[in-house]
């Protein structure tokens, strides 16, 4: 029987060349990486894609990145000395979705989930409920506090398509919601909201949409939704 056959995601590519030059020792343990831009350049891909193939390397543990100043090779900082990288023939068959393609797939489905909720107006308790729990977030810089909001973050949007009452609609959620809880959409996600002012943001844009909802707008919902996706996509795409 034939094995499946999945082409490689542009950022699985860039880790890999990454994980091959550290791995030849053209990075050495404790060396900084080039910046975003610059890799970006030389390996003639977008600035997201090493973003998110960077965070694929901190995943397993063979870079570390710090804020302000870039991003190194983790032996000298975080790997344990007796820890073997992984090679890419150790990695999981089935990667991460990129972020990045996540957030477009987003931007095609969720302005109109927030449409058809809107047409129905109806609270949500649990929507509500979402909404408090990462109101409720104050240190993001806290494990325990990143969970918490990851998770409401996550079941709030797929809320969202819970109140259309279409359970077509809610199966198409269900798949999204996955994506949101791998590893590597909580890792630049994490990364690209370390800050308590933009949590604040964030909780203020997840209240117009639920708002809009609830008074029946479907323009509103739909353009809150919309911005809302624009600025994780920007927050996520890169720090420098």
């Amino acid at each position: 029987m034939q094995a499946d056959f999945r082409p490689k995601q542009i950022y699985e590519q860039v880790a890999d060349q990454i994980r091959v030059q550290i791995q030849s020792g053209q990075y050495s343990p404790g060396a900084r990486l080039p910046s975003e831009r610059d890799l970006a350049h030389l390996l003639k891909v977008s600035r997201p894609a090493v973003r998110e193939a960077i965070g694929a390397l901190q995943n397993e543990g063979l870079v570390v990145t710090r804020h302000g100043s870039g991003t190194y090779v983790a032996d000298a900082f975080g790997r344990p000395s007796n820890v073997t990288p992984l090679h890419p023939g150790d990695l999981p068959a089935d990667a991460d979705f990129s972020p990045i393609s996540t957030l477009e797939v987003r931007l095609l489905i969720e302005p109109a989930i927030a449409r058809l909720a809107a047409r129905r107006a109806q609270r949500d308790p649990l929507a509500e409920q979402y909404l408090k729990q990462m109101a409720d977030v104050k240190d993001i810089t806290d494990p325990l506090h990143q969970a918490r909001w990851s998770e409401s973050d996550r079941l709030f949007h797929r809320q969202l398509a819970v109140m259309t009452g279409d359970r077509l609609i809610c199966r198409i959620a269900e798949e999204i919601s996955t994506t949101m809880s791998q590893p590597l959409w909580n890792r630049l996600r994490d990364d690209g909201i370390y800050d308590p002012e933009r949590i604040q943001l964030y909780v203020a844009e997840h209240r117009l949409i639920y708002e809009a909802i609830v008074a029946g707008d479907e323009d509103a919902a739909a353009f809150y939704v919309e911005g809302h996706l624009k600025r994780v996509h920007r927050d996520i795409s890169s720090r420098e």
